[in-house]
């Protein structure tokens, strides 16, 4: 199954879900009750779950398609901020073909198949949880109930208080990103920043782009490990 992390809700999701045309069941988490679970941090993500419930290997990139073209793929009029994120984008270092063959080798041989990890080897890649992690969680989840209810200037205290708690957290800082966007429509969630000449405007320390930049982008996605 897919799981789509989107504190939003289900309608802010429904529109890639259906592009998508899955044939599996497809979940919306408004609750972040992956991360609370299984430590996720970033998207896409996978989980390998065999048929008795065992975790055979914890969350990691998933790249079920071609990383990004970059912005030769954007037509003509983009806003400029979105030409610079897909040239960022593009830049992220993926193997999509080796994760994918690692997938079907496991449907085709399971328990045998070599990309299945021990019990030790789990535990071992798992992003354990410190106190500082958990206190993170409990933030960005009292964040995501005050942006519900409408308390957005609290939720913002909260989402700020959770980045700096757990700075390895893309998806919380996505999340936040996305909530308060200062464009309007479907498209403005993947904005994730100001607005050329309002910076003074944008509540939190950091965005998309200026973070990715700032770390070269090489803690986003940590390599595929076979």
């Amino acid at each position: 199954m897919t799981v789509c992390v989107d504190a939003a809700g289900p309608d802010a999701a429904r529109p890639y879900v259906d592009a998508a045309r899955p044939e599996h069941p497809t979940l919306v988490d408004v609750g972040n009750h992956l991360d609370e679970a299984f430590g996720i941090v970033n998207v896409p993500n996978g989980v390998w779950i065999d048929e008795a419930g065992t975790i055979v290997r914890p969350p990691e990139p998933a790249w079920p398609a071609p990383r990004p073209a970059g912005s030769r793929s954007l037509p003509d009029g983009t806003p400029e901020r979105f030409v610079r994120m897909a040239e960022a984008a593009s830049r992220i270092e993926a193997d999509p073909e080796a994760y994918v063959n690692a997938v079907r080798d496991w449907a085709a041989n399971g328990r045998e198949s070599r990309f299945v990890l021990s019990p030790q080897e789990v535990v071992a890649r798992s992003r354990p949880r410190s106190a500082a992690h958990a206190e993170a969680a409990a933030h960005f989840a009292l964040a995501e109930h005050l942006h519900r209810a409408g308390e957005e200037e609290a939720a913002v205290a909260h989402f700020r208080e959770a980045h700096r708690l757990d700075p390895d957290s893309w998806l919380y800082r996505r999340q936040a990103w996305s909530l308060i966007s200062p464009i309007p429509g479907p498209v403005g969630r993947l904005w994730q920043g100001p607005v050329d000449g309002h910076e003074d405007d944008w509540p939190y320390e950091g965005d998309w782009l200026a973070d990715f930049e700032r770390d070269g982008g090489q803690r986003y996605y940590p390599p595929f490990r076979p």
